[in-house]
């Protein structure tokens, strides 16, 4: 064998051992893997640098929340969508009806939630009208995963991320049991059934305790609620929410902005008044 070729042979096994060697560091964490091989896993927003020349603002929407009562299941969302601190608009749908008993709450990229919302719900009627069937609840809750999975590259790069929770009410739960369904994902599109409750969203951190408590402690459990007593709580919490959190807003009394909120029960989706909501609202404020 020639010099050069020695040297080579040298330089190919010195390469494959310093490869090795960086995979065995990372104990299969691929995303630090290709963050050291300068692979560019994030692309930081305009907000993040000013290096970017380009002016772009991604609107961003926060927080939603699921409880069972004793009816099924509630749902609700704020109302506020926010890019970087600005906060571009105040009258959001988080809060998306799927088909007559699901629905997806959002938050994360509007943009992408709203795209995986509106093909959830023809993929759903496309097999309900060529099969004479409804899809099945394992098959709806695989196809949000897909979906969910399939928008993973954008959610690296830091533009496109959704979390939502996927709620829905089984028709063929026994008779003994509360037939709603809550379901939490995670950006890769596992998901994972909660009990009593879900939420999600940068405001989250601040009621998931309450949730908790209300749950566990609480004079009636979440289950055991009915619709004005679950109704009540919700708009507390995103109150509560509200005041942590600068990208979700709670009831806004100047401009009489309800949370959106909708049932998911045995006769299908329904969402709350802003009327009932503003009485039961008054009617559950502590006297000064």
């Amino acid at each position: 064998m020639s010099l050069n070729g020695q040297l080579l042979n040298q330089s190919n096994v010195a390469y494959e051992d310093n490869a090795l060697q960086t995979v065995v560091n990372h104990k299969g964490d691929f995303l630090n893997l290709l963050k050291q091989a300068n692979y560019p896993v994030k692309v930081n927003l305009p907000s993040d640098t000013a290096q970017h020349t380009a002016d772009i603002e991604i609107a961003h929407s926060t927080t939603v929340v699921a409880v069972l009562y004793q009816d099924g299941v509630m749902i609700a969302g704020d109302r506020r969508a926010t890019a970087g601190t600005s906060v571009i608009y105040d009258r959001a749908e988080k809060v998306l009806q799927i088909d007559r008993h699901s629905v997806l709450a959002i938050s994360g990229s509007p943009a992408i939630a709203y795209e995986i919302a509106r093909v959830l719900e023809h993929s759903f009627q496309y097999f309900r009208r060529s099969q004479l069937q409804e899809l099945s609840l394992e098959g709806k809750l695989r196809m949000l995963s897909r979906l969910i999975r399939d928008n993973l590259a954008m959610a690296l790069q830091g533009i496109g991320g959704v979390i939502p929770i996927f709620a829905l009410y089984d028709l063929n739960a026994d008779k003994d049991d509360n037939g709603g369904k809550i379901f939490f994902y995670d950006a890769l599109g596992a998901h994972f059934e909660n009990v009593d409750f879900a939420t999600t969203g940068s405001g989250s951190v601040w009621i998931r305790g309450v949730l908790r408590y209300l749950s566990r402690f609480g004079d009636t459990p979440l289950p055991r609620m009915d619709q004005r007593q679950a109704a009540i709580n919700i708009l507390r919490l995103l109150d509560i929410a509200s005041e942590y959190d600068a990208a979700t807003s709670g009831y806004n009394a100047k401009v009489n902005i309800f949370p959106n909120i909708k049932i998911v029960t045995p006769a299908g989706v329904d969402t709350i008044s802003d009327d009932d909501l503003a009485t039961w609202y008054a009617e559950a404020q502590p006297e000064q």
